[in-house]
């Protein structure tokens, strides 16, 4: 039978204050048998757990890589993408950073009970919806303080197609799947994380032919990463074994419309040098075709044939394959 008595507040201060003697200003202490122990205050953020960020840096590497289709239909060129390295800081630091009117996508990420924040800068959207419409790719300077409908549009498409590259990107760590829950237009609305708490920031810079430099952020609350803690502290191996027959198949055809010349070459006769120098035009020179033709691709040696004839015209009939 368990028992159901409760621990009294002269037992439960002796419990707790004889874990270790410390002072309430120091931050270490000593164990009875000397051993240096410290305060842990649990749900805090220890980024230690993080590691160095070798994984996510790798996932942003590929990310980049992936992301370059998303912007190309709106730019009408393959952007070369380039990726930050990760930083630690508050919400409320960030926002700092930043001007209050940005495009704020929040997306679930359900494996992991937790959000992932995009931000684009308006004067990037306004770039990429001038150029999606046929007009050159330059910055505009506007002082709105909204979208207009159109901008919305091409947002959406640019957040549901980095969405997409960021799963592909995540896969070979881990499969997660990003789901757009909400967007917004102003900092100090955005339902993300309390300020005090701790965000990674994804910082990608896009490079713009005759303009400058456009950049947008993809931020992950330090709680939400913490569960592939160990996972993000090693090196990326893949355990996704899917093939992407698509791409097999655009290689396969890409290889096999490759041009070739092929050359059947009949005989080999000895002239003398003599007669070819009093060679005129309209002799006949005798020839005689042996049994086997050697048959070149590209000046190699692959085939040996037979002389045939299909529908009344000359062709050959391959008899053997040389491997060497």
């Amino acid at each position: 039978m368990v028992s159901s008595r409760k621990l009294s507040a002269e037992e439960v201060e002796a419990l707790v204050g004889g874990l270790f003697n410390m002072d309430e200003d120091e931050t270490t202490g000593r164990t009875e048998d000397g051993q240096d122990v410290r305060p842990y205050t649990f749900g805090g953020n220890d980024l230690s757990l993080m590691g160095d960020y070798y994984a996510l840096r790798m996932i942003n590497e590929r990310f980049c890589r992936l992301a370059r289709s998303v912007f190309l239909p709106m730019l009408r060129i393959t952007p070369r993408i380039s990726s930050f390295p990760p930083e630690v800081k508050t919400f409320d630091e960030y926002r700092d950073g930043i001007d209050n009117f940005v495009s704020l996508t929040t997306s679930r990420i359900e494996e992991l009970r937790g959000n992932q924040l995009i931000v684009i800068a308006p004067s990037f959207i306004s770039l990429l919806t001038e150029s999606y419409y046929g007009g050159r790719a330059r910055p505009l300077r506007n002082s709105r303080g909204e979208f207009t409908a159109t901008e919305q549009r091409v947002l959406s498409i640019i957040t549901q197609g980095l969405n997409q590259a960021l799963q592909l990107a995540w896969r070979d760590l881990v499969p997660l799947t990003f789901t757009i829950q909400s967007t917004e237009e102003n900092l100090q609305f955005a339902s993300f994380v309390d300020g005090g708490d701790m965000v990674i920031n994804c910082s990608f810079m896009v490079q713009l032919p005759e303009s400058d430099p456009a950049s947008f952020d993809i931020l992950y609350p330090v709680q939400t990463l913490k569960p592939l803690a160990s996972q993000l502290r090693s090196r990326v191996q893949s355990d996704f074994v899917d093939d992407d027959m698509s791409w097999r198949d655009k290689l396969e055809r890409a290889i096999l419309s490759i041009p070739l010349t092929l050359t059947a070459r009949l005989a080999e006769p000895t002239v003398p040098l003599r007669r070819l120098l009093h060679l005129q035009s309209g002799e006949v020179f005798p020839i005689q075709i042996g049994e086997a033709i050697e048959v070149h691709v590209e000046n190699r040696r692959i085939f040996d044939a037979e002389m045939g004839e299909i529908g009344g015209r000359a062709a050959l009939n391959l008899k053997t394959r040389h491997t060497s």
